[in-house]
């Protein structure tokens, strides 16, 4: 029978190289490049433990040690926060290392996502995982994991997250082709493409950056071929899973993801995210909205 049950493990790709933002990826991670005064990897750390994650697994590469510092204790600047009397903001600082158990390893060649997440398979056994992308942000607001989770629980197999985007913009994403279930909210995925060409994918329906993932895809990943762009593409394997018996882990659902994501994979988007999440803080949003009004119309 395929694994289910509470998912408490997840798995966070951090190996690119980022370079659609250098040269301020020269020496600093992409993801801890800041979304307003967070880096944008605290956000998925975050969302994950608000569903219930316990134990993170990160796969990374050289040059991402800021990354592992931030989520270690750091004493002596909680240290001279305490001395300051900024206990609050000490508090947040500790708290990161408690978020959850935070655990490492490197990728070494980077080879793709799939062959990211195969590096995970000793760490996550046989038991279904998380896989959360940095690149996508999800609003707390409309969270998709607990969903995901439910789905799995009930489903088994694999669990995707699915947006609808426009026609234009699908060739940019991996691509599902779906049935409908009694859920309007869950489908059965029956054909996974990845980035396909202009005018061939199967729906407008996106693949996003959250997975939930049942362990029969680390055997698929280790007899993979390269895929596109000479990758080990984890769309492949996960359309692999689509048509193996549900006794052997196999069977693809996905959910209908209709909340708040902001993407941070490329510059211009990395910017709209960070405006985005500024004006709905209540300690910024009133302030920059009143001035962007003004410097869009002009008045600045």
């Amino acid at each position: 029978m395929s694994n289910r049950g509470k998912i408490h493990k997840a798995v966070i790709p951090v190996a690119g190289l980022g370079t659609r933002f250098l040269p301020a990826t020269k020496a600093t991670p992409k993801e801890m490049l800041p979304v307003v005064d967070k880096p944008a990897i605290q956000y998925v750390v975050e969302e994950a433990v608000a569903a219930g994650i316990n134990d993170v697994l990160f796969v990374t590469g050289r040059n991402k040690e800021s990354l592992e510092n931030h989520f270690d204790r750091s004493p002596s600047l909680e240290q001279t926060l305490a001395e300051r009397g900024a206990s609050d903001m000490q508090a947040k600082i500790s708290g990161l290392a408690n978020l959850a158990a935070m655990h490492y390893v490197r990728q070494g060649v980077p080879m793709g996502l799939g062959h990211a997440v195969s590096m995970a398979k000793a760490h996550v056994g046989n038991q279904a995982f998380a896989v959360l992308l940095g690149d996508d942000l999800v609003d707390v607001k409309t969270p998709i994991l607990p969903e995901m989770f439910a789905a799995q629980a009930k489903l088994g197999g694999s669990i995707l997250a699915l947006m609808e985007v426009p026609d234009d913009q699908i060739h940019l994403y991996g691509c599902a082709a779906v049935e409908p279930t009694d859920n309007p909210d869950i489908v059965r995925v029956t054909e996974l493409v990845e980035k396909p060409a202009a005018g061939t994918a199967p729906s407008n329906l996106a693949v996003i950056g959250r997975y939930v993932i049942d362990p029969a895809v680390f055997e698929l990943l280790e007899n993979l071929a390269p895929g596109r762009g000479g990758e080990i593409q984890l769309t492949d394997a996960l359309a692999s899973l689509i048509n193996l018996p549900a006794e052997s882990g196999g069977g693809v659902h996905a959910v209908i993801f209709r909340g708040k994501r902001y993407d941070t994979g490329d510059k211009l988007s990395y910017l709209k995210s960070v405006v985005s999440i500024a004006l709905d803080r209540e300690d910024l949003g009133p302030d920059l909205r009143a001035w962007l009004t003004s410097y869009l119309a002009g008045q600045i």
